[in-house]
């Protein structure tokens, strides 16, 4: 059928897609003009992949990009600062938020260009943060109990900045070193190899297990005052589940009408942000109103929002944050190998991440090379986490995947802005210091929702498996329950797992209190082991998922490195073997593209009936 999109004038284009883009709210249908359909792609996008939208637009899907991530973003911080001795620092705390925005932005960017080349947001990743807890739980890591004294805590003193910083420069060796591992998986690409075996029954446990045993933590921060804390949890989800739908009249400017109204579906695009500002204010009323209590003992005293007053006024204007800020990291090998555990639950998920965006931008599903090129760019990532001392990795974030099909806009140019952002927010240091004053109910109620989210997120990859089976439930069960057992019991039982060899002490301590990696190991080892059709443990779909990865004309035109690097130049036969390199042409049994359906007038890219496909 041929188009007529080009009969429609090219500022009118731009006008109806910008409406489009404020009219966020997906009802599955093809958006019409003139009674003529115009669709962005196969998938009803406002902008694809390869689309670049207006620099204002890419500017506000940026910062809204930043927004959604930002929970996730902030909560890392803030939950290792007990552990870490900084409970009383937030200036310290503030400038590890701003120190994370600003390595995010960093691996976006290199995410971008040069990784899997979707637009895939990076940022701080859960994975780390159980075995990071665990190994600053060791008798040695331990914080001295003067620094859980307020009175006794002078955050300028070189002894206390010595007990924070040589913890966190512990954690940025551990890191740095486990990031090589990820880094050769991905650029050798053995990430293919391992995924023949790790199915469904290894992910469902291993990711739910990330946020389960932070309950405690979670409960923790809600529980300084659960009136608060419940009010951030009634708003969150007000917000994202009952008013979703729910359209706000937005003025704009432009096209025939001028100004006129659109609506916009800012609940849907904004829950947590929105909850956030509405219960810091009411934190803020009850602090100017004396009704939240004065004395540092009193229940509910952290709720305060001057408890942490002096953040602000203290916090640089701008601060760039660097490599070693925090001194030369320190190795040790129980460190590097709980964070393994880590780094290989972040793979697995990201590869998922991976062939969801691709569905949700309309892009073909990653071929294998751009697979390894993304898993070891995180890899990268995490080794750049770990050098500026975020204190933690980087990860694909599958809350900004599942922006992408809100708003429809798959374009890479818009993740390119909200690196950019990512970068600026790092930068300007009031921002990690104003999240850094989030009354800690505020942040509690936060975790809990988002916990039980993450853990919701592990069990949906149950989905392809068959759990009518008995094999299939006792797997996933066995594995759950054990997750969280075995790690209580060692926790409290440390001293009946001593060999004698200090650092085999605690290598085992560390793995066998990360409650992910003692499920996913099980997981792994009995579906591996235990009889199953590939149907019954749901490697028949995963199967099918990765045999769609083709390379065609599109996937390359999608996931080639950019200036036709790998296409167009350094394309030596050495260079085509390597795991990780674009290839120039389809391979064998595999199907090819027509060349016409490279000019063809269907805005769709699909071949019409009868077209003869000459394969390239």
């Amino acid at each position: 059928m041929a188009s007529t999109i080009t009969s429609i004038p090219e500022h009118s284009e731009d006008v109806q897609r910008e409406h489009d883009v404020l009219n966020c709210h997906n009802d599955g249908q093809d958006r019409k003009k003139g009674g003529q359909s115009r669709s962005a792609s196969s998938n009803n996008l406002v902008y694809g992949i390869l689309d670049v939208p207006p620099w204002y637009l890419c500017i506000l899907l940026g910062i809204q990009h930043f927004l959604t991530a930002l929970g996730g973003l902030v909560a890392v911080p803030l939950i290792l600062a007990k552990d870490l001795c900084l409970q009383h620092d937030p200036l310290t705390q503030s400038y590890l938020i701003s120190t994370i925005f600003f390595v995010s932005g960093l691996c976006t960017l290199l995410q971008v260009f040069f990784g899997v080349r979707l637009p895939i947001l990076q940022g701080g990743t859960f994975g780390f943060v159980a075995p990071s807890l665990a190994m600053l739980s060791l008798p040695a890591w331990k914080c001295p109990e003067w620094t859980f004294n307020a009175t006794l805590v002078n955050t300028d003193s070189p002894e206390f900045i010595e007990e924070w910083q040589k913890r966190i420069r512990e954690l940025q060796g551990a890191i740095m070193v486990a990031s090589c591992v990820q880094i050769l998986v991905g650029f050798s690409g053995l990430i293919g190899f391992l995924m023949r075996f790790i199915g469904p029954l290894t992910i469902a446990p291993t990711i739910s297990l990330v946020a389960l045993p932070l309950f405690e933590s979670a409960g923790n921060n809600a529980g300084i005052h659960w009136g608060i804390a419940a009010v951030t949890i009634f708003l969150i989800v007000l917000f994202s589940q009952y008013l979703k739908n729910v359209a706000m009249p937005l003025p704009v400017y432009g096209g025939e009408k001028k100004c006129h109204t659109s609506k916009f579906y800012l609940f849907q695009v904004f829950p947590v942000m929105l909850a956030l500002c509405i219960s810091w204010l009411l934190c803020f009323v009850l602090t100017v109103t004396n009704t939240l209590p004065t004395a540092p003992t009193a229940y509910g005293h952290l709720a305060r929002t001057d408890t942490k007053g002096n953040v602000l006024s203290r916090a640089p204007w701008f601060r760039f944050p660097y490599p070693g800020q925090w001194g030369l990291p320190t190795i040790s090998l129980a460190g590097v190998f709980g964070i393994i555990a880590g780094v290989i639950s972040s793979m697995v998920e990201s590869v998922g991440d991976y062939y969801a965006c691709a569905r949700l931008v309309g892009a073909p599903p990653p071929p294998r090379h751009a697979v390894n090129r993304g898993i070891g760019i995180e890899g990268l990532g995490c080794l750049l986490a770990g050098a500026w001392g975020t204190g933690n990795g980087t990860t694909s974030y599958s809350e900004n995947v599942g922006a992408l099909g809100i708003t429809r806009v798959g374009s890479r140019m818009v993740m390119v802005a909200a690196g950019c952002v990512l970068l600026l927010m790092g930068v300007f240091g009031k921002i990690g210091a104003a999240f850094a004053t989030i009354p800690t109910p505020v942040m509690g109620g936060m975790f809990l929702v988002m916990f039980g989210v993450i853990a919701a997120v592990g069990i949906s990859n149950l989905q392809y498996v068959d759990m009518n089976s008995s094999r299939n439930l006792f797997i996933f069960g066995f594995s759950i329950y054990c997750g969280l057992a075995i790690p209580n019991w060692v926790n409290n039982n440390s001293e009946k797992l001593q060999t004698g060899i200090l650092q085999l002490d605690q290598v085992i301590q560390v793995l066998l209190t990360t409650g992910m990696f003692v499920g996913g190991f099980l997981g792994f080892l009995l579906d591996n082991t235990i009889p199953g059709s590939l149907e019954e443990r749901g490697l028949l779909v995963w199967n099918q998922i990765q045999e769609e990865s083709e390379e065609t004309a599109r996937a390359l035109e999608v996931y080639s490195l950019p200036c036709g690097i790998g296409n167009t130049s350094c394309t030596a036969p050495c260079a085509q073997r390597l795991p990780f390199w674009p290839r120039r042409e389809a391979g064998k049994g595999e199907q090819g593209v027509s060349l016409l359906s490279c000019f063809s007038p269907d805005p769709s890219g699909e071949c019409s009936e009868g077209t003869e496909e000459t394969k390239i």
